[in-house]
Parts: structure tokens; C-alpha cells; sequence
């Protein structure tokens, strides 16, 4: 006679502390969100009073889970892919007709990639990646964003505690040469760093109180950036028309 079969094994059980463990993951999420990319778990532990030990442990698996990333210098912290993939499911950013028009005018002027992003709480949302030209990487920019100029923008226009956590001689001459950059060209750059002889420029888009909210990217030969002129001729009309549409 065939013997029965086995019982399948119990469904896991929640004990009392893990509802509260859940608790503290999430919220060490939302710290990491509302600090910014680079954020140390020192200043996590120190804005939500939790023991340094405990911070630790919860960074440390939400890393292990792909939540968070450490950044170059393993220093900081930062979103990691899988929460970006939410964010896009939970609220995905579609263009209004106005701004696609506006869009499409621009890339059938410039010979290379147009890109939008906007920028919310230390956070950088791909709106339109151009078909024809894609992102290089876009899980790496999301991961690195200080590695591509759309990043490097955002965290020199965006988050004032940048400068502070660059603790790190090449990240903190990375940013501070992006700062130039935008004062001198009005846009950021980035050159011949993830791809040899390519590279990449953001202008900025302002909202109505002049905040940078977001931006147009170009990506392409690399001297095309190093002499950004002509490009960010033709870039900052769009970010300028794309400002009331997407602010």
C-alpha cells in the first residue's frame, strides 16, 4: 500500500518582534530616501534614534535584498534597484502630448540621446529614455547616479548635504567639478567614464520657484560634450518649454 503523503511543512509565523523589525526596515528606507544617496549609517542611527548596532544589521539586509546599494566609496548609502522598480510600477510618470511634442522637436535637432528625468526627494525617475539612443546603464545610474551627468545635477542641485558626505577625495572633486560645470555651462557633464569616447551632459529643469525639478540629458561622442555650447543651445528651450509641463 503507497504510504501517505507527507504533511506539507507549517507556514511561517510572525513573532512579536518581527512586525516591529518590518517597522524599523522600512523607515530606515524612508531615512535613506529623505537624506539622500551617500547618507552614512551613522547620521540614519543619529535621525532616527536607533542604536548604531541595530542600524547596521538593518542596512546590511536590506543590501543583501537589493533595497539599498552602498555607493563607490562604501561609505554611504543609497536606493537600490528594486526600490526604483517600484516606484516606477507604484506611480509611473507618463509625458502630456504638449511635452512629447516638445520632445520630439528636440531630438530631430540633435544627433545623439535626449533624455528627461525629474528629481524628487533625492530620488532621479527616468520619464523618457530616447528608443533610438538608449541609457547606458540605467540600473547603474540609479545605483551611481553621481557616475552620469543627469545624476551628478541632481545631487549638486538637490541635496545641500552633498558636500558634507563626499567624504572621499575623487567623489568630492567628481561633485565639485559637476558645481563648475553648471556654473559655466549651465548644464553638468560627464566624459569618457562608463564608456570610452562617449559621454553625457543634463540641463537642468526649473520649477516655478527656480528649484532644479528635473532635466534634459544628451548622450553621445564625447567631444560633443567637451565643447557642450552647441548642445545646450538646443537643450535649454526644451528644458525651458518642458518646465510648466512636467513642474
Amino acid at each position: 500500500m503507497a504510504e501517505a503523503a507527507a504533511d506539507p511543512p507549517p507556514a511561517p509565523t510572525l513573532t512579536a518582534r518581527q512586525p516591529r523589525a518590518i517597522h524599523s526596515a522600512l523607515t530606515v528606507l524612508e531615512a535613506v530616501a529623505a537624506l539622500g544617496a551617500g547618507v552614512t549609517a551613522r547620521e540614519i542611527s543619529a535621525t532616527l534614534g536607533l542604536p548604531r548596532a541595530t542600524t547596521y544589521r538593518l542596512l546590511n539586509l536590506l543590501v543583501q535584498d537589493e533595497f539599498l546599494v552602498r555607493t563607490p566609496d562604501l561609505a554611504g548609502f543609497a536606493l537600490g534597484a528594486k526600490v526604483v522598480q517600484l516606484a516606477a510600477v507604484a506611480a509611473p510618470v507618463r509625458l502630456p502630448t504638449a511635452a512629447r511634442d516638445v520632445l520630439a522637436q528636440t531630438r530631430s535637432q540633435v544627433r545623439g540621446g535626449v533624455h528627461v528625468v525629474v528629481f524628487s526627494g533625492g530620488r532621479l525617475s527616468v520619464v523618457d529614455a530616447d528608443p533610438d539612443f538608449p541609457l547606458s546603464d540605467g540600473v547603474r545610474l540609479a545605483r551611481e547616479p553621481e557616475r552620469f551627468a543627469l545624476g551628478r545635477l541632481m545631487l549638486v542641485s538637490d541635496d545641500p548635504g552633498t558636500a558634507r558626505r563626499a567624504t572621499t577625495e575623487p567623489r568630492a572633486h567628481m561633485l565639485a567639478a559637476a558645481a563648475d560645470d553648471l556654473r559655466r555651462h549651465g548644464a553638468t557633464r560627464q566624459m569618457g567614464e562608463v564608456l570610452p569616447g562617449f559621454g553625457c551632459l543634463a540641463v537642468p529643469i526649473r520649477d516655478a520657484q527656480g528649484s532644479v525639478a528635473g532635466a534634459v540629458g544628451f548622450s553621445g561622442p564625447q567631444h560633443r560634450v567637451e565643447h557642450p555650447q552647441a548642445v545646450v543651445r538646443l537643450l535649454r528651450p526644451a528644458a525651458d518649454l518642458l518646465s510648466p509641463l512636467l513642474t
